[in-house]
């Protein structure tokens, strides 16, 4: 820090140095293709003075010149960590202007990481299913923490984040099982005949996967949400009325038929979620 002794009642003029003060990544590891923050400190530099960094690696190889401004006595940036560049990578700062320039601390790097075939065992599921969750992942070493994260669907990419996991990397591997619920009212899924107003179409909810390790993350694909209707059928006594033909209006828009049971009873699995109407074609209320 400069440092400056005088008498009072006078006038001075002082020239402060500029120096550079401090040049270091925010982070000591990262991965090849990845990013990582860095900072540069300085000590009586103008705002808006000219810097410029050149990145290299434990070879020598250069990665190119980036031109910048400082403000403040402070820069940050997010540099990305070429692909090519290999054990090591150094951030060479310069202030022309200034005659200044210092290198920064080695960041280590680590190979690239790569999460592939991130998938469920099921293309559908039911509430309660107990679903395993897997994908491959290259270029960490066992018992690195990743993280699963499992989100609702939106064509607009406006996903909702469910819940997530931390995960453990086992022989190039992430597994993980999960209990499938669906926390939401399915009335509140619009129908298709409520869609087509709109000249949309009618899409049961979906969910995906994703996984991070590192600084690379990947996504699995789709998985739909299948729910089941049961309908019961009485007269005003509570007694039930067996054996009379159904027709139900599904959410999606399609119809499904049958026949009750002896009970007055059945069940439909597999049906999409949401609302839908049920009508007894074959049954007058004024004969029960």
């Amino acid at each position: 820090m400069a440092e400056h002794q005088g008498q009072t009642d006078a006038i001075k003029k002082i020239q402060l140095s500029s120096s550079l003060e401090q040049v270091f990544w925010t982070k000591r590891l990262a991965v090849a293709g990845g990013s990582v923050g860095l900072e540069i400190f300085t000590h009586y530099v103008g705002n808006g003075s000219s810097l410029e960094i050149e990145l290299s690696d434990q070879n020598g190889k250069n990665f190119g010149k980036y031109k910048e401004k400082i403000s403040g006595n402070r820069f940050w940036t997010q540099i990305r960590v070429p692909t090519e560049a290999k054990q090591a990578l150094y951030a060479n700062v310069k202030l022309p202007k200034h005659g200044l320039q210092m290198k920064s601390n080695p960041l280590i790097i680590m190979p690239p990481i790569e999460i592939t075939n991130a998938k469920w065992d099921k293309k559908e599921a039911r509430r309660g299913d107990i679903l395993k969750l897997t994908a491959d992942v290259k270029g960490v070493p066992d018992d690195t923490e990743g993280e699963i994260e499992i989100w609702e669907y939106d064509s607009d990419s406006a996903h909702d984040l469910i819940t997530k996991f931390p995960v453990l990397v086992k022989n190039k591997k992430v597994e993980l099982e999960w209990e499938y619920e669906y926390h939401e009212d399915t009335d509140e899924i619009p129908t298709e005949e409520e869609l087509q107003k709109y000249g949309n179409h009618y899409n049961p909810p979906e969910y995906f996967f994703r996984v991070k390790a590192g600084e690379v993350q990947a996504d699995s694909s789709l998985l739909e949400f299948k729910d089941w209707i049961e309908i019961e059928l009485k007269n005003a006594a509570g007694e039930p009325i067996p054996n009379v033909d159904y027709e139900v209006c599904l959410a999606d828009g399609k119809n499904k038929t049958g026949k009750l049971d002896a009970n007055g009873y059945v069940k439909l699995e597999n049906v999409p979620p949401g609302g839908y109407t049920v009508d007894f074609p074959g049954i007058d209320e004024m004969d029960y």
